[in-house]
């Protein structure tokens, strides 16, 4: 990403909650994979397809129906769908890659979702549900969830709360809110981390870097990501620097858990450091 791509980034995100726009802020976490993005092409795409939806559209229509017009159009005639081949493919987190390939997973297919419903006026919301990010209608005489990585599927709170449990068990004690709406922040956080858990687990530590710093720049008091980026700076071998967000994390999160492990951390690289010196 170009250091102007990571500075409009910061400016998107620390806009109030109701004004982040989500597809130019993730379209701009793309620019870290591809640094010539250009993100015109991919917002017209997303007014492409409001543009088939809107005339299908009838003034009697009640939300089940407008569901099933967007239903109808996104996974019917673009041909969306869920990527339960290769679900942990970087590009199913890049909405660029998402809106050309019209492949995704929970959270990336949800924002194309919200995106063109956004469009044709359609008021509706993410919903951070662990595991599977889900979207949600409600008014004061109704409510249900669309699950986008699989078709559009509506679900009610029990649906979601059987979903949850099938994919925890009983390693986590489900909530009802779980299933509270997010904000458009809160979901480019959750796919920066994503991404992050990705690029971990290959190895790949300088853009699981890039995805920390972007967390950062989207929450800056989502203490465990100043430890997190400090351990993988010792990866990097970023000696000082990892001091430094280690210090942070001890400072922000005194009474965590993990404070003894970290300052042990803090022994060991200065010790290092004085060696160094």
């Amino acid at each position: 990403m170009s250091t102007r791509s990571r500075r409009t980034f910061e400016q998107l995100v620390t806009l109030p909650d109701g004004a982040v726009p989500l597809a130019e802020a993730a379209l701009l976490m793309a620019c870290e994979e591809y640094p010539q993005l250009e993100l015109t092409p991919y917002l017209d795409t997303l007014d492409e397809f409001a543009a088939v939806v809107r005339p299908r559209l009838q003034p009697r229509f009640s939300p089940l129906d407008t569901i099933d017009t967007l239903n109808d159009v996104l996974f019917g005639v673009f041909g969306f769908r869920g990527n339960t081949e290769n679900y942990n493919d970087p590009r199913n987190s890049f909405l660029n890659d998402v809106i050309e390939r019209r492949m995704g997973i929970p959270i990336t297919l949800s924002a194309v979702y919200l995106e063109v419903a956004r469009r044709v006026g359609f008021p509706i919301f993410g919903v951070g549900m662990p595991g599977h990010f889900l979207v949600k209608y409600g008014d004061r005489t109704q409510e249900f969830f669309l699950d986008p990585f699989n078709s559009g599927q509506i679900l009610s709170r029990e649906d979601c709360e059987r979903r949850f449990r099938e994919m925890f068990g009983d390693e986590q004690e489900f909530s009802e809110r779980m299933l509270d709406i997010v904000s458009p922040r809160q979901m480019l956080f959750r796919m920066l981390n994503n991404l992050k858990t990705i690029y971990l687990k290959a190895h790949t530590f300088e853009k699981s870097l890039a995805m920390v710093d972007m967390m950062l720049l989207t929450d800056p008091d989502a203490m465990e990501q100043y430890r997190d980026r400090g351990i993988i700076k010792v990866q990097l071998r970023r000696f000082d620097a990892a001091v430094q967000d280690f210090e942070q994390y001890v400072k922000g999160a005194p009474d965590s858990k993990d404070r003894p492990q970290v300052e042990e951390h803090l022994k060991e690289l200065r010790r290092i450091r004085a060696m160094m010196n």
